[in-house]
């Protein structure tokens, strides 16, 4: 199945930038001395340069693009606030705002907002903008919006007598059975060993939480004993792939492995990689047991402490947090809005994609703001359900290891 987007959208997008740029001032406040810099993370940079085009056309400010790799962003967050200096701009993912904010990498903005109303919160869902602030701070503006939906191969799972997606975690399990049975080298499911926002969601699903009442971590709950269940089940089964390095989209492709939790990235890469695939492969919400909860997991754009060019750059985050902008994004990169008009849009919402990505939306959250989820909490996560999977690592031994190394880390 491929995008359905009209080109209606797109010249929608294409007719109301001009619109959008005539709100941005083309006088920055005389902060503006070189051009802007903007780190964009992943592989996404050339996409980004397309996008800022109009904006530098009609303002005069030049947007030097710095592609960053998400693996390589903690290292360069640490050297550039060691150094005292950055970007002028920055995309942060949310597992990272916490650790940014707490690097003091972050300007708070506050301050701003009431002189850029693009940026207020009003614009953007309820949920989308309380992912903004730490510590009571605005120190981020939505960016884009993503959330994890289930994506399978209807042709594989019809030729096994499997004629609708699983619904729950009980059905995937026993559809990823069977479709592991198809012979050697061949899968029913796949889990990622990086992702640690996936036993989460599982948690979440079977109606509990990792954080309690009171703020902190907290592992030690049979909600999180039923998703280490199914986790590891999965493995117990062969009904996943235990190489470190396995590719999901060639995966998903190929068909070894034909049902997987992504992202809306995915839909682009699969469409983009094997159009012949059109019309075999769909996405529908994640599969449920006491809810059907998945995860926010988009991005959102910061403006770096000390910079020296804050107007223009708050120019430039109203200009990406435009309608037509975040239309744009969405036909150029395939990533979701964040703003409520762009996500309402009748173009954007009559592709069946966007259809699921916003009921999977409305029933999202978000990962708890810990510190350093990606480098303590999550790592320590994945390292004991990796060790327990791969290695045969003692389940309950492993777990207290897990609980001990999380406890008293706090949202707070």
């Amino acid at each position: 199945m491929k995008r359905t987007v009209t080109r209606t959208l797109a010249a929608v997008a294409a007719l109301g930038v001009a619109a959008s740029l005539a709100a941005c001032s083309t006088d920055s406040g005389g902060d503006a001395e070189g051009p802007l810099t903007v780190w964009i993370m992943g592989d996404s940079g050339a996409n980004f340069e397309q996008l800022v085009a109009p904006f530098t056309e009609e303002t005069g400010i030049e947007v030097e693009v710095v592609a960053v790799p998400w693996d390589a962003i903690d290292e360069r967050l640490t050297t550039a606030v060691a150094s005292g200096s950055g970007p002028d701009l920055l995309q942060i993912g949310l597992s990272k705002l916490r650790t940014f904010a707490d690097a003091g990498a972050l300007l708070p903005l506050d301050d701003y907002l009431g002189d850029h109303p693009g940026l207020a919160a009003d614009n953007f869902p309820d949920g989308v903008a309380e992912a903004t602030q730490v510590g009571g701070e605005t120190v981020s503006v939505p960016w884009v919006s993503d959330t994890r939906v289930l994506f399978y191969r209807s042709d594989i799972l019809e030729e096994n007598g499997i004629d609708a997606p699983p619904a729950s975690w009980d059905e995937l399990r026993e559809d990823a059975a069977t479709l592991a049975a198809r012979g050697d080298g061949q899968y029913g499911y796949y889990i990622p060993q990086w992702d640690s926002p996936l036993p989460v969601i599982m948690t979440w699903d079977f109606g509990g939480d990792i954080i309690d009442a009171d703020g902190n971590v907290d592992f030690d709950t049979p909600e999180f004993a039923e998703a280490v269940d199914l986790y590891t089940g999965l493995y117990a089964d062969g009904s996943v792939p235990t190489n470190s390095d396995f590719d999901q989209t060639q995966g998903f492709i190929s068909g070894i492995t034909p049902m997987l939790v992504s992202g809306p990235y995915l839909a682009r890469s699969i469409a983009d990689a094997a159009p012949e695939l059109d019309g075999k492969w769909g996405v529908t919400m994640v599969p449920g047991a006491d809810e059907k909860t998945s995860l926010f997991a988009g991005s959102n754009l910061g403006v770096w402490h000390n910079t020296e060019q804050v107007e223009a750059s708050l120019d430039l985050l109203e200009y990406l947090s435009s309608v037509e902008a975040q239309l744009s994004w969405f036909e150029i990169n395939g990533e979701l809005p964040a703003v409520s008009a762009a996500l309402e849009d009748a173009g954007l919402q009559s592709d069946p994609l966007v259809e699921v990505y916003s009921q999977q939306l409305a029933d999202s959250k978000v990962l708890p703001l810990v510190p350093n989820w990606d480098g303590a909490t999550g790592s320590d996560l994945l390292a004991a359900l990796n060790a327990i999977v791969l290695t045969g690592a003692d389940r309950d031994a492993t777990l207290a290891e897990l609980f001990a190394k999380t406890e008293g880390v706090s949202i707070g």
